[in-house]
């Protein structure tokens, strides 16, 4: 029942709007309470009534239902309305705030989370399962309470009448706790267990989608079908033994309400016969145990649906309840305008607890303005280094400081504001150019957003595009080529001009033209800050102030490239076996 107090936080706010909601629906569901009492009067006092005439009779009984029609004309239709719409209005808000708690709660989530899980899940949590909650506003926190009232008043109404007749009425009432205390605790279960096969299906189904250019080109289609079919066959399974355990529940409890009208059709037509219960006041009795039984069937659904919500929430909170690797010092400071002072003191650092290092005891001195090139065999440890200056992840062992300052010491937002980075891959969203660039500074002006793309070698391709600017760019920029793409990516780190800078391979897997165009902007680019550049291709850094070179998560070699070439050491035979080749 945790996940219900946790999820009665996002409802508290609208807790004036549900009871609003409530109070329309008792109207809406009060006016048709009135029907068994006019069945009544009909029988007893109009039809079965001697020493009145057709006429007579006629008439009455023309006056009370013309009564009874304008009520439910004028009455009813705004009624059914407010109800829908509060109902549906109060929901919806709901799930906006979870949503929008949960989208927070993504972005302060880890790379090693992510790398860790996949997309398709993590979508599958933050839209099926929020959706599914929301039923637990509409049909817990409203309809439930009104079907309850509805019980109650009949059952009052009812004992008014005949008291007998109402104890035979509700003598099943127990055997319908019974069976929600047993069945619905297996059905959360399962209804959890479902959740996460369909989860698995999205997370699956995520990934196929984003590599479908390679499942073509590999001509692996069917033995993709297959490996769909086993996550379809396992979610199946799933939901078979969900609507097993539900049709079981069903069949028991609709059982238990078709037998109570029975008994009462029984005892009322027994009491007509011999103790003058009246045929009116019979019909009336039949008349309510629709009305009781009715939200009662109502109830029994809602409890599988609140089953099925209240597993949604426990996936939801299990979610939000995902630690953060990176947080904020209680006291940590805001990182204004750093100089670009960088240094590494014995850096060690591993993935998980469980594995090995992958930098080893790592010592480095950056000065302001200095390019830093990075460079080794793969697996060495170089974009890992680059990884922990903007705290992707923290270091295992040993610090690294910002102008003397411990990076840990300041907000993980600030610090990151201080540094721009350039992937070899560089993702872009499907929105246009204009919004691509301006990530890297939201309020920029168009003219500021022009000069950023012309920086970067940039503006005159996308002046050649259908729309310009305007131009949307597709799913992570699939309509751009990869030196379009990458100039974009450079672009938005010219708007944000940052202080430090980061290229992670970003010219290693382009064209001559590309590269010669995009070598050209990023140089431009370093100019004035401090920039480390990771690369494999060694002739695009032999520029840069030192050049450290890494094996196996240590420092090998430092020093520029003319004094690296002098010692004749392992970076002299990297660069020639490159030449060569």
């Amino acid at each position: 029942m945790d996940s219900i107090k946790r999820y009665m936080q996002f409802v508290k706010p609208y807790r004036w709007q549900i009871v609003g909601t409530i109070l329309i629906g008792m109207l809406k569901f009060g006016l048709p309470l009135l029907i068994p009492l006019l069945l009544k009067y009909v029988v007893d006092d109009i039809l079965l009534v001697d020493g009145r005439s057709a006429e007579e009779k006629t008439n009455e009984l023309l006056m009370i239902m013309g009564a009874i029609f304008i009520t439910f004309l004028v009455l009813r239709p705004p009624i059914e309305y407010y109800r829908q719409y509060f109902a549906q209005w109060t929901g919806s808000k709901v799930l906006y705030d979870l949503r929008d708690k949960l989208f927070d709660h993504i972005q302060r989530l880890s790379l090693r989370f992510y790398a860790n899980n996949r997309a398709g899940e993590v979508i599958s949590r933050v839209i099926h399962d929020v959706e599914q909650t929301k039923n637990f506003v509409i049909t817990g926190l409203m309809n439930f309470w009104l079907d309850l009232a509805t019980i109650l008043i009949v059952i009052i109404i009812m004992f008014q009448v005949d008291i007998t007749l109402t104890l035979v009425s509700i003598m099943l009432f127990p055997f319908y706790g019974f069976s929600i205390k047993y069945f619905y605790s297996r059905l959360r279960h399962l209804t959890r267990v479902r959740s996460q096969a369909l989860a698995e299906v999205q997370g699956h189904l995520h990934e196929r989608v984003q590599g479908m250019p390679v499942i073509q080109s590999m001509a692996i289609e069917d033995y993709e079908q297959e490996q769909f079919k086993k996550q379809n066959t396992n979610f199946l399974q799933k939901a078979l033994d969900h609507t097993s355990w539900n049709a079981k529940t069903f069949a028991v409890v609709n059982t238990i309400t078709d037998i109570a009208p029975l008994l009462v059709i029984g005892y009322a037509g027994y009491q007509v016969i011999n103790q003058g219960l009246t045929v009116g006041e019979m019909v009336m009795f039949v008349a309510y145990i629709d009305r009781l039984y009715n939200p009662l069937r109502r109830l029994i659904n809602s409890s599988t649906t609140l089953t099925q919500s209240i597993a949604s929430m426990d996936r939801v909170f299990e979610f939000v309840d995902e630690k953060y690797d990176i947080t904020d010092k209680p006291n940590a400071v805001e990182c204004k305008t750093a100089r670009g002072e960088v240094s590494f003191e014995d850096v060690s650092f591993k993935y998980e607890e469980n594995e090995e290092y992958v930098l080893k005891k790592l010592s480095l001195e950056v000065r302001e303005g200095e390019t830093i090139a990075l460079v080794g065999m793969s697996g060495g440890g170089k974009s890992t280094l680059v990884s922990l200056l903007p705290r992707f992840y923290d270091v295992t062992e040993g610090k690294i400081k910002l102008d003397g300052v411990d990076i840990r010491d300041v907000t993980v937002q600030s610090l990151r504001k201080q540094i721009g980075i350039v992937l070899q891959d560089s993702i872009l969203f499907s929105d246009t150019v204009r919004e691509n660039i301006a990530l890297g500074k939201p309020d920029a002006t168009m003219d500021e957003i022009i000069e950023a793309a012309k920086a970067a070698n940039a503006h005159d391709f996308i002046s050649s595009l259908p729309d310009g600017y305007e131009t949307k760019v597709g799913e992570r920029g699939v309509k751009l080529s990869g030196g379009q793409k990458q100039r974009v990516a450079i672009a938005r780190v010219f708007l944000k001009n940052p202080p430090i800078l980061v290229m992670d391979e970003a010219t290693s897997a382009l064209d001559l033209e590309s590269e010669h165009l995009i070598q050209e902007s990023l140089e431009r680019l370093a100019a004035n800050r401090t920039t480390f550049v990771v690369a494999h291709r060694l002739s695009t850094i032999t520029h840069a102030s030192r050049i450290v070179l890494l094996e196996h998560g240590e420092i090998v070699e430092v020093g520029p490239h003319e004094e690296l070439m002098r010692k004749k050491g392992h970076y002299y035979n990297l660069f020639t076996i490159q030449e060569i080749s």
